[in-house]
């Protein structure tokens, strides 16, 4: 049996999907577009996107950034006559607010972002028709936004992304809480945030639908996440191998040959917990820390003299195909992968 569309204001995603948003590089448009094509929703990573012109990179990161991002939406546009293509930008990123409007004037549809709390989003948007989400891992931190939206703005988000502990890439909980590994009731939460949600509902007279991200691997996933009331979900790992995944074959193979034991939590250089392959450059991490000598100011609350490595870098080097000498973050799951299929397949696979 086919799902249910997701409905979030005047879109219409045939399919009830949001592709995760990768960065660096994992996903752009080739990727975002093709999801989208098939009537899902596709997302491109504001993370370093401009990162293949290495000499401008190099010199003026974040205006590559900015001309690349608009490129890629533009593209993604055209590559799934004009699906539903959103950007996912990292409320830690350095110049936000400019990342924000390039995503506007670029023509996105959606805007999801997590790493924080986007606090100043509804003003950013204020007279676009750009639908947006915030990413969040617990109760206490939608009850902190949407309170602070409603006081503030006299508005809430248009839907809302909820990122469990099983996710790739950073993660919204502590590293006590993950080394404990204690969320066999995380269901609850889902369900606590969902009622939440629906009390802006009838205030606002508008629908939210929440989206359950982290872990999401096959059907009986979707059907558990639907059942306690999501409206969809959002898919991020199983996408890297794919074939239009923009990512080297290379990172695509490390998934398909990751063993469980291989999936590990690390510790991001900003301090935060991720999930990730433990692969030769995370052991040598455990041991010493790299030389920086580049820093292209991406993330606030980065020391390039302190940190144990940059992660522009690392995720740069991954993406490029130096699966040994870099960060390859992942999803839980991610060794459940066996084979590289296309978005179509895949999509077929989950909607049938």
């Amino acid at each position: 049996m086919k799902l249910k569309p997701l409905i979030i204001g005047d879109l219409k995603a045939e399919i009830p999907i949001i592709q995760g948003g990768m960065g660096v590089g994992i996903s752009l448009s080739s990727l975002a577009g093709a999801v989208a094509k098939e009537g899902a929703i596709g997302i491109i990573s504001a993370a370093q996107p401009g990162y293949k012109d290495e000499k401008s990179f190099g010199e003026h990161s974040a205006e590559t950034n900015f001309e690349a991002l608009k490129y890629h939406i533009k593209e993604a546009k055209r590559i799934s006559n004009n699906g539903i293509i959103g950007v996912n930008v990292m409320r830690a990123s350095q110049r936000y607010d400019e990342y924000i409007k390039c995503c506007v004037e670029g023509g996105a549809d959606i805007i999801i972002s997590g790493a924080g709390l986007p606090i100043e989003l509804p003003a950013l948007l204020k007279d676009t028709n750009v639908k947006f989400a915030p990413i969040v891992s617990s109760l206490k931190a939608i009850k902190v936004l949407f309170k602070m939206w409603d006081r503030r703005y006299k508005t809430v988000s248009d839907f809302v992304v909820i990122e469990g502990p099983k996710a790739g890439g950073h993660l919204g909980f502590s590293p006590e809480e993950l080394e404990k590994n204690d969320f066999s009731n995380y269901d609850e939460e889902v369900v606590k945030i969902i009622e939440y949600v629906k009390e802006f509902e009838e205030k606002y007279n508008k629908s939210i639908p929440v989206i359950f991200a982290g872990g999401v691997y096959d059907r009986s996933d979707i059907d558990h996440y639907m059942s306690l009331g999501c409206s969809g979900v959002q898919m991020a790992t199983r996408f890297v191998a794919t074939e239009e995944c923009d990512a080297d074959i290379k990172y695509k193979m490390a998934y398909v040959n990751a063993k469980k034991e291989d999936i590990v939590i690390v510790k991001s250089p900003v301090g935060m917990p991720g999930r990730a392959i433990r692969n030769d450059f995370i052991k040598l991490r455990e041991k010493e820390r790299e030389n920086v000598t580049k820093c292209y100011r991406c993330l606030d609350h980065c020391n390039p003299k302190e940190t144990p490595y940059c992660i522009t870098s690392a995720l740069v080097r991954a993406v490029k195909g130096d699966v040994d000498n870099s960060l390859i973050f992942c999803g839980e799951n991610a060794y459940r992968i066996d084979k590289i299929v296309t978005v179509k397949e895949l999509l077929d696979e989950l909607n049938s």
